[in-house]
């Protein structure tokens, strides 16, 4: 039995398999907060684009773990199978799992450029002065970086740990770490560089309508061909495809 499935035996929580992939529905930032606590797995944020993607691998990593509507066409999707769901958009996550644990977990950070990075931790020392971070570094490995990064783990043992690479590339990295030192990871994709101010996210009444993909769209219009996909996944939800 891997490590992941053995922490998730007594995971009990509604979720729906759409697609091949275990989703979790949550009714709150709140109740998935609580859901988390103690475990020792990776949230794997889940949008339509890649719900919709068939990638075997992958997916056997989230089903072993915790996968979350992080997306408008998640959400959807969970609710035409019958079960309440609400965003849980990772970008804010993140956060909320350092505004609830910071006085009881230590953390460690890894990725995005050096700059970045070192901005994302000046500003969360200042916004949490009581926040353990055991350590931090930018998202460009090498394999012996990620060895080093394993035998720092080991001796500064932190509880939570942030991997910001974009995905599926930092999910297959929090799987390789798992196997040596389990503990709760969390993929956060661009964050640290909407946190440090590097980038910016779509404006606030994009986000509560649910058209944080429209605001991409219009900024990148390259973007298009992604979209036709989203399409492509609503049909198969409404006729039950997947």
């Amino acid at each position: 039995m891997s490590i992941n499935r053995y922490y998730l035996e007594s995971m009990e929580h509604d979720f729906q398999k759409i697609n091949n992939k275990k989703i979790y529905a949550f009714t709150s930032k709140d109740q998935f907060l609580d859901f988390i606590q103690g475990k020792k797995s990776i949230l794997i944020a889940l949008n339509a684009e890649k719900l919709n993607r068939s990638d075997p691998e992958l997916d056997d990593l989230i089903n072993s773990n915790i996968g979350y509507p992080d997306g408008i066409g998640a959400v959807w999707a969970l609710r035409r199978r019958g079960l309440d769901a609400t965003k849980i958009a990772g970008a804010e996550f993140w956060l909320d799992i350092i505004e609830k644990y910071h006085h009881e977990k230590s953390f460690y950070l890894i990725g995005a450029a050096q700059e970045v990075i070192d901005m994302t931790v000046t500003k969360l020392k200042t916004e949490f002065p009581q926040l353990d971070i055991k350590g931090y570094r930018n998202g460009f490995l090498k394999k012996e970086d990620t060895d080093l990064l394993l035998s720092d783990f080991a001796r500064k043992k932190p509880d939570i740990i942030f991997v910001a690479m974009g995905s599926p590339k930092q999910e297959f990295l929090m799987a390789e770490f798992m196997k040596s030192y389990p503990a709760l990871y969390m993929g956060l994709g661009g964050s640290f560089d909407v946190y440090s101010g590097t980038k910016k996210r779509a404006p606030r009444v994009f986000i509560s309508l649910g058209l944080e993909w429209l605001y991409r769209l219009l900024k990148e219009p390259t973007r298009i061909g992604r979209q036709l996909n989203l399409v492509k996944f609503f049909f198969k939800i409404i006729f039950d495809r997947m």
